[in-house]
C-alpha cells in the first residue's frame, strides 16, 4: 500500500469514475457504457489505471468512446437533478466500494463484480440524483443490493 488505500481498489476507483465519466458525457446509462466497453477492455483500463489517470479524463474517455463506437444516449440524470450534483469521482467512489463489498463477499473477480454490479437494478436508484439513495452508507448499500431492493 502506497497511499490511503491498496493500489487495486484505487484502480477500480478510476475506472468506476471513468464509466460515470463517459456515461455523462454521452448521455448513457451507465450499464450501456459498461457493456459497450466489454469485459477485455474493462480489464485492460482496470490493469492499466495507474497510467490513465495520468492522462487527462476527457481524452480518455474520447478514445474510449471512439474505440467502441459508444453513440449518444438519451439518459441524462444531470439535467432534472434539483440538488446538488455529485462529481464523477463521487459515483465513482460509491461505485467502488460497492463493487468491493460485492466482490470480497462473494469471492468474485471484481471486473466481473463490476460488471454484475453496473447491470443490476441498484444502478437506477444511485443514478437518481434526485433520491438519497448515492450518499447512503456503503453498508446499506450493499445490504441492499444482497437484498434486491431499497431496505426500509
Amino acid at each position: 500500500m502506497t497511499g490511503r488505500e491498496d493500489q487495486k481498489e484505487n484502480d477500480l476507483f478510476f475506472l468506476c469514475s471513468l464509466i460515470e465519466y463517459i456515461g455523462r458525457k454521452t448521455n448513457n446509462y451507465r450499464s450501456t457504457v459498461v457493456n459497450a466497453l466489454g469485459r477485455k477492455e474493462l480489464q485492460h483500463v482496470y490493469d492499466y489505471a495507474d497510467i490513465y489517470h495520468c492522462e487527462n479524463i476527457d481524452k480518455v474517455a474520447d478514445e474510449l468512446v471512439a474505440k467502441h463506437h459508444i453513440e449518444e444516449g438519451y439518459f441524462d440524470n444531470i439535467a432534472p437533478s434539483r440538488y446538488a450534483i455529485p462529481s464523477h469521482w463521487d459515483i465513482g467512489k460509491v461505485y467502488q466500494r460497492l463493487i468491493l463489498d460485492v466482490s470480497h463477499a462473494g469471492g468474485g473477480n471484481v471486473i466481473e463484480t463490476l460488471i454484475a454490479v453496473y447491470n443490476s437494478w441498484i444502478t437506477r436508484k444511485i443514478d437518481n440524483y434526485n433520491s438519497s439513495m448515492y450518499y447512503e452508507n456503503p453498508s446499506y448499500l450493499f445490504e441492499s443490493y444482497k437484498a434486491g431492493a431499497v431496505l426500509a
